[in-house]
């Protein structure tokens, strides 16, 4: 999976992933019958496991939603700064995907729509609690603020993949909270 993420798709070599996995090459073969079928295999988990703990931050009833959010962009922003190499951010699996696949690969397209849809219904639920309880002030449709705040972490994603460093994202973090403030 690091391997992909690293590389993405098409720069990731047979050899990468034989080095990656231990294995040679007919072994790599023999497990995973392609490289698109262990990316689509890495990629699921990449998805399954980071949507996951960004749903369990926005589940947290203990906290307020406002609060919730807050802790998904620090956990964005604490994520980003310890994958960060050379001064440059890994990113995300997903949006580098979406990058390089999306628009040629109906199938990886599918599966990245999903996790998209298991996010913002996430943070709109948090948003809307959040409306209902007066700690998010913006009156704009929950699943509008949602498709914006994944963006957002989209762009922070991207951000620091191009380099920019700790203070820039985390103003582009307070900045998409200001505007839900």
């Amino acid at each position: 999976m690091r391997t992909f993420w690293a590389n993405g798709y098409e720069s990731t070599s047979t050899r990468d992933l034989c080095e990656a996995l231990g294995l040679d090459r007919s072994s790599v073969y023999n497990a995973f019958t392609s490289k698109r079928e262990l990316f689509k295999r890495a990629l699921t988990r990449y998805m399954d496991a980071t949507t996951a703990d960004q749903l369990r931050i926005l589940d947290d009833q203990e906290l307020p939603a406002i609060e919730r959010i807050r802790a998904l962009f620090t956990r964005i922003l604490r994520t980003e700064a310890a994958n960060r190499r050379d001064g440059h951010g890994l990113g995300c699996l997903t949006v580098n995907t979406t990058m390089e696949l999306a628009g040629r690969d109906p199938e990886i397209a599918l599966m990245l729509a999903r996790d998209h849809e298991r996010r913002v219904v996430g943070l709109s639920a948090a948003i809307r609690a959040g409306q209902r309880d007066g700690d998010i002030g913006s009156t704009r449709d929950p699943a509008e603020l949602a498709t914006f705040v994944n963006a957002v972490i989209a762009g922070i994603r991207v951000a620091a993949q191009g380099g920019a460093g700790d203070a820039t994202i985390a103003a582009i973090a307070a900045t998409a909270m200001d505007a839900l403030a």
